[in-house]
């Protein structure tokens, strides 16, 4: 019998979780207060047990915190970003203040140039989501609210290649762990689209069945083909894009939206997800669920 996991932190709502590269059994999760429209944020550190999750560290910011990501060179350190425009640089061995904070972005929406190594202009609208090429060294891809996916060279501070991937704002994107040319995006018109980078004129499928915006996706990286994505509709799907139809499970037993998503990179088909309420919507029992859950692909439900 497989054993759902669940950490419970009151009046947090979380926004993203990352697994550790370097410990199995460690995630990072940001959260923020209200919703994120106004109040303070939260950066947690989690250890997985055989029988719980438990709180190794817990840090308190100014204001609501949105994303979160580890060091790959170091294990003690992540960062997070937060809605005042800040990047703060975290050290799990230090249990106060953050080891550095950088703050060239006014505001979660806006940028003013600094002490960065590189801006590269190009979207017309926000930038939501940005994904290193696990491939190519120097290269990066973007989604904005302006549709577009690009794909850019920091060596020559440019834009490779302009996607008009969706009619509609693109929240998310990822790239697969196999395969150089695979992209895959996620938009507010409920839709995941795989693209070839060799050939845009037509993305490689659609993967159709979310009822509200995807707010993350993520390739498997034990798996070419192997896609989950969250979503404003509260569940997780999991999806096999070589497949007809791609449609593989899904997970549905969220009372708030989902917005962050992650697999285990120690361990095949374990993946961590993170439901919160954005903006001004309130879900019935918001106020009582504030979860974190870890769980195996086998403990899904089959789609309806």
């Amino acid at each position: 019998m497989t054993m759902v996991k669940v950490f419970r932190c009151p009046a947090r709502h979380g926004y993203a979780v990352e697994v550790s590269p370097f410990i199995a059994n460690r995630l990072a999760c940001s959260a923020s207060q209200y919703y994120g429209i106004v109040g303070c944020g939260s950066l947690l550190v989690l250890d997985v047990t055989e029988t719980d999750i438990h709180l190794l560290r817990r840090w308190e910011w100014g204001d609501g915190l949105f994303d979160v990501s580890w060091s790959e060179t170091n294990e003690h350190v992540l960062v997070a970003g937060g809605g005042d425009g800040s990047l703060q640089l975290w050290d799990t061995t230090n249990q106060n203040a953050p080891l550095r904070v950088v703050k060239e972005h006014t505001q979660e929406w806006d940028a003013a140039l600094g002490q960065s190594l590189t801006t590269l202009r190009g979207h017309e609208g926000v930038v939501y989501s940005t994904i290193w090429s696990p491939h190519i060294p120097g290269c990066f891809a973007s989604v904005s609210g302006d549709g577009t996916l690009r794909v850019w060279d920091v060596k020559r501070a440019a834009c490779r290649l302009a996607v008009p991937a969706h009619q509609a704002e693109i929240l998310t994107c990822d790239w697969c762990k196999y395969d150089q040319n695979i992209i895959a995006t996620g938009s507010v018109d409920c839709s995941v689209y795989i693209w070839d980078l060799r050939n845009v004129r037509h993305p490689v499928n659609q993967l159709l069945g979310h009822t509200y915006a995807i707010r993350r996706l993520k390739f498997c990286p034990f798996s070419r083909s192997l896609v989950a994505s969250c979503s404003y509709d509260f569940t997780v799907r999991f999806w096999d894009y070589s497949r007809d139809p791609p449609l593989l499970d899904t997970v549905e037993h969220h009372s708030e939206f989902v917005c962050g998503l992650d697999f285990n990179l120690h361990i095949p088909n374990q993946v961590t997800h993170t439901p919160a309420c954005l903006y001004f919507y309130l879900c019935e029992d918001s106020f009582s669920e504030r979860v974190l859950q870890l769980l195996p692909l086998s403990r899904v439900v089959r789609p309806r």
